[in-house]
């Protein structure tokens, strides 16, 4: 279950229920055309673990920028967003995403392809 609260028409917070029920859960990966085998492959552990009695759970969390925006009067997101990127995501305040030299990525197994 998914739930929005809205202000004025804009939404300002969002949140759901988990899928906790090992059925149901089984059930929307077969809606999304998983085979069963690869149900079980992929997520059978967690299927197990919640055989074994899940509680609901969820949360929720407020978009303190767009509400920012209504109470201030704002046009734009972008004016009360407190930490702007640019559009190819770069930080211009603390020069971020910085360079990271071959040794950390070999280290961390990570490979980059451009």
């Amino acid at each position: 279950m998914q739930y929005d609260l809205a202000l004025n028409g804009f939404e300002i917070a969002g949140g759901s229920i988990r899928n906790h029920k090992p059925e149901l859960l089984k059930k929307a990966f077969q809606l999304l055309g998983y085979k069963d085998n690869v149900i079980m492959e992929k997520f059978g552990h967690m299927i197990e673990a919640f055989s074994y009695g899940v509680p609901p759970h969820g949360g929720a969390a407020i978009g303190f920028d767009r509400l920012m925006m209504i109470l201030l009067n704002e046009p734009n997101i972008r004016e009360t967003i407190a930490f702007v990127k640019t559009g190819d995501g770069r930080d211009l305040m603390s020069n971020a995403p910085s360079d990271v030299d071959e040794k950390q990525l070999s280290e961390l197994h990570i490979k980059i392809t451009k």
